[in-house]
């Protein structure tokens, strides 16, 4: 950004902070991408459900530091979540959409309170649980943390359903865009199914772990450029 062009965007947030914070707050699904890939690169590898102790211990007191700074950097995320989908449901209740938007609320309540479980058992892991020789305990809180990731299918499935019923129902998505969502919608939904003792359907395999994740992140990324391509209402709100 040039000079002069950085010099015009101070000034127009200076005389209009609301669409300042607008904007800002109509990117938080973009910093939520960028923090759930920093976070999860630092978190690293968590061992698998039935993991011996010798790998809980290794993973949660072994690596204690780099676990508690990738539940910092989640729980900071998670409000970033909350942020989108804030953003989210003053987009929907702009378009008419209310009950959809009161949708989106209650599943992203949903799932934040789920997710700040989840790290709370984590981190409770790492903290000192993992390390005061607990064997049985340690590794049924670990399986109770993949347990928890299964269980947020359906919070977010019905984050996205919110989403793209709403969108669609507004005008502001093609057809083949909601057919798409309704597809996500569905396997997200079959998130919540994921409960068998094998690789690709445990609750720690690779649907859960990898193909659902990405799927989710990849509708936060598309909402995200609805919402920065629509013009904000007027409003006093922000």
């Amino acid at each position: 950004m040039s000079t002069s062009s950085a010099a015009v965007a101070a000034s127009t947030s200076a005389s209009n902070p609301r669409a300042f914070w607008e904007r800002l707050w109509r990117t938080s699904g973009i910093q939520f991408i960028a923090f759930f890939i920093l976070a999860y690169v630092i978190y690293g590898d968590q061992p698998r459900i039935g993991a011996s102790t010798d790998a809980l211990v290794a993973f949660y007191h072994g690596d204690r530091a780099r676990i508690l700074l990738a539940v910092v950097i989640s729980g900071l995320n998670v409000l970033n979540l909350m942020w989108f989908a804030a953003a989210l449901r003053t987009a929907l209740t702009d378009a008419g959409q209310d009950g959809w938007a009161a949708a989106a609320t209650a599943a992203s309540a949903a799932l934040g309170a789920l997710l700040f479980l989840l790290l709370t058992v984590i981190a409770a892991l790492a903290f000192s649980i993992a390390g005061a020789g607990n064997a049985a305990l340690t590794s049924g809180l670990n399986d109770l943390a993949w347990a928890l990731v299964v269980l947020t299918s359906f919070p977010r499935a019905m984050l996205i359903m919110s989403g793209v019923f709403g969108f669609w129902r507004a005008g502001l998505i093609s057809n083949a865009l909601f057919a798409a969502g309704v597809v996500a919608v569905v396997l997200g939904v079959l998130g919540g199914t994921t409960w068998t003792t094998g690789d690709f359907w445990a609750p720690d395999g690779v649907y859960s772990r990898l193909v659902w994740p990405i799927i989710g992140l990849g509708w936060v990324m598309f909402v995200s450029w609805v919402l920065l391509k629509r013009s904000p209402a007027a409003r006093t709100g922000w």
